[in-house]
């Protein structure tokens, strides 16, 4: 032993011997090399059953959340152009979504989730990013019904922003036009002219967009021009809407301030130019 290992004499030895015995390690290693490997492939098939079916699960989750991550983003998209309508007025505004429209086809109203203890008022008008949807006509404590400009029954006064012509958008009971009645044959009035809230009337604020001329037709038979419009609202497509409410003025204010007399009727509860229960 001293020899082999200050001069390692029995290496030649050993690595004969160990050439010998490896075929036996060998046999005996494998009874334990296949149990191994049977229980690995046992645990691994489980594992990976187990393992699909949690990937099944959360892939369905994170399928359902980007669905609502989608439907988020389209409606955070359309409340920031709302909003950034509404900035660019000077009135006080109030938002609302839809909770029911109603599919009669002689009616164009919707629901909203705002009533009076919001603050809503009937005859209180209602927009969109594009331009005038309606007014509020009926008021409950937590919701509120609103006639669109559509409506049959509806009117809304306009003007020509391109002249300051003025008339009376009328609705068809068609969300995709409105009526613009008693125009002269001579009136100034051509298409894709834009009509804005003209103020009259005390209902609705000046300046709004309205609807678009599509169609003039002048029959010299006829008194008066056919004259059809598109409105600049989305009606069938806008969730959320703005409730308009005209601040105060400095002097309005102060002609309302009891000291100074009494107050002038407010515009909400000037007379409807149109409109049900009106």
């Amino acid at each position: 032993m001293t020899v082999d290992h200050r001069q390692h004499h029995l290496e030649s030895v050993r690595a004969a011997l160990s050439l010998v015995l490896s075929p036996l390690q060998y046999l005996l290693t494998v009874p334990i090399g296949a149990g191994h490997w049977l229980g690995e492939a046992m645990t691994s098939r489980e594992a990976l059953e187990e393992q699909n079916a949690e990937l099944r699960s959360a892939q369905l989750l994170q399928s359902a959340r980007l669905q609502k991550m989608a439907a988020l983003e389209a409606e955070n998209s359309r409340l920031r152009t709302l909003l950034d309508s509404s900035f660019k007025v000077g009135e006080h505004v109030l938002v609302a979504e839809l909770l029911e429209v109603d599919f009669d086809p002689f009616s164009q109203d919707i629901v909203i989730n705002k009533g009076s203890q919001n603050g809503v008022v009937a005859g209180q008008p209602i927009v969109d990013a594009d331009g005038v949807m309606g007014q509020v006509v009926h008021v409950a404590p937590y919701t509120s019904t609103a006639m669109l400009i559509t409506d049959s029954s509806h009117a809304i006064p306009v003007a020509d922003n391109r002249n300051g012509l003025r008339a009376i958008a009328m609705g068809t009971g068609s969300a995709d036009h409105v009526e613009i009645p008693n125009l002269p044959l001579n009136a100034d009035i051509k298409e894709g002219d834009l009509l804005v809230t003209s103020g009259l009337g005390g209902r609705f604020p000046p300046g709004y967009p309205v609807a678009i001329v599509e169609r003039v037709k002048r029959n010299p038979g006829q008194s008066f021009s056919e004259v059809t419009a598109r409105p600049t609202a989305r009606l069938e497509q806008s969730r959320e809407v703005l409730l308009v409410r005209t601040m105060p003025t400095e002097q309005e204010a102060t002609a309302c301030d009891p000291e100074h007399g009494p107050c002038p009727p407010a515009a909400d509860q000037a007379p409807a130019i149109a409109g049900k229960g009106h």
